[in-house]
């Protein structure tokens, strides 16, 4: 094996994951799994209580609640929307990705009433389209949202989507998988009534938990509502409260990892620290490969510093499963594209990676377009 082939491994022997989840994550983060603990054990109750208390604190939530729940980010977002919207509610759903229409999906299998309001995968949602909308149809009793797009990479106007809403008198619920540690959402100065998120992602745990911070009288008010016994946010909010445990059985070692990861958030200086080195991270990516001849397919004022879409080169060399192939042997796992308004790729800025992973990224990448024959990234022109 060449130099140029040997994989660019990570210090615990895994490949840097430049995708959208799971991620790369630190040593102590691994570290923290090789122990056993029983669900009922007084150490564990008191770590369970602890990531509970250090959640609530991220966003400064005063007169939330924290209500985990095991699994993926997506139950937390069914379970979200099946606890918290009535049997007898509405809601609008703000759509420009694929995790917009998943939550739609959602919303028809478990039986609530839902509408659309649908842009591109390139374009934010926009808040005087849902006044507009809001003001038309006082049935709507919840708006949900998607906090940063990770179809597309795109920041959504949090702020302005949830002003619109508070003032019309509705009840925001965040989707904020992809964005909660990296980007500011404080409970304090942008009103809205539920987000979900999960331990992996920008907080650096591994999969396996998702979580909703709730106001605590709007919880308090949804006892019955779920669709679900398994997801129901109200009843596993209750029980812990009377028990300090979950209601079954709970994904002990995801959790010890996850307050280690919490550990190591606090260290780097909270959001405000995780979500520089992203920054900078998206910025050193976007540069490089901007260098190289790519084209992102945003521009950099809705670009989250969470994942860059590009648009494939139109070199009739470039083949993207073997690029995919060929970096992911060096040591870097990239994305496919989801895009539907143009073909495309993706690469991830979050997990535990820094300057040096991303430079390191850009050399494997730019030698990879010439082992291929590649001559420019540079994607085909739009026409005028």
């Amino acid at each position: 094996m060449t130099s140029q082939s040997r994989p660019a491994a990570s210090p615990d022997g895994d490949p840097w994951l430049l995708t959208p989840g799971p991620l790369t994550t630190s040593s102590g983060v691994k570290q923290a799994m090789l122990h056993d603990l029983g669900s009922r054990d007084a150490r564990f109750i008191a770590i369970n209580a602890k990531v509970r208390e250090r959640l609530l604190g991220i966003i400064g939530g005063e007169g939330f609640v924290c209500a985990p729940v095991q699994g993926s980010g997506t139950f937390a977002v069914e379970a979200m929307l099946g606890t918290l919207v009535p049997r007898e509610g509405k809601v609008l759903i703000l759509i420009n990705g694929a995790y917009g229409q998943r939550m739609a999906r959602i919303c028809g299998l478990i039986g609530r009433a839902f509408e659309v309001l649908e842009w591109r995968e390139d374009e934010p949602v926009d808040p005087a389209a849902l006044e507009a909308r809001l003001e038309s149809d006082p049935a709507i009793t919840h708006v949900a949202v998607v906090h940063c797009e990770t179809t597309s990479g795109i920041l959504n106007p949090i702020a302005g989507v949830a002003e619109v809403t508070a003032r019309q008198g509705r009840r925001l619920l965040i989707d904020s998988m992809s964005a909660f540690g990296a980007l500011p959402l404080d409970a304090g100065a942008i009103p809205f009534e539920a987000v979900v998120a999960s331990s992996n992602k920008c907080l650096e745990g591994v999969p396996g938990m998702g979580f909703c911070l709730v106001k605590q009288e709007a919880l308090e008010a949804a006892a019955g509502n779920a669709h679900s016994l398994t997801l129901d946010l109200q009843d596993q909010w209750q029980a812990m409260e009377k028990t300090k445990q979950w209601r079954f059985t709970p994904p002990t070692h995801v959790i010890l990892a996850f307050n280690q990861a919490l550990d190591e958030f606090e260290a780097e200086g909270g959001q405000p620290g995780r979500g520089g080195r992203y920054a900078a991270n998206c910025r050193i990516l976007v540069e490089g490969m901007r260098k190289l001849g790519f084209e992102t397919l945003l521009p950099d004022a809705l670009q989250a510093p969470i994942i860059v879409t590009f648009k494939m080169p139109s070199d009739p060399k470039f083949d993207f499963q073997r690029f995919y192939d060929r970096l992911s042997e060096q040591g870097y796992v990239i994305y496919p594209g989801k895009l539907t308004v143009a073909p495309s790729f993706r690469i991830g800025c979050i997990g535990r990676l820094g300057a040096e992973e991303m430079r390191a990224a850009l050399a494997a990448i730019e030698g990879t377009l010439k082992e291929l024959g590649v001559a420019s990234g540079a994607p085909e022109a739009e026409a005028a």
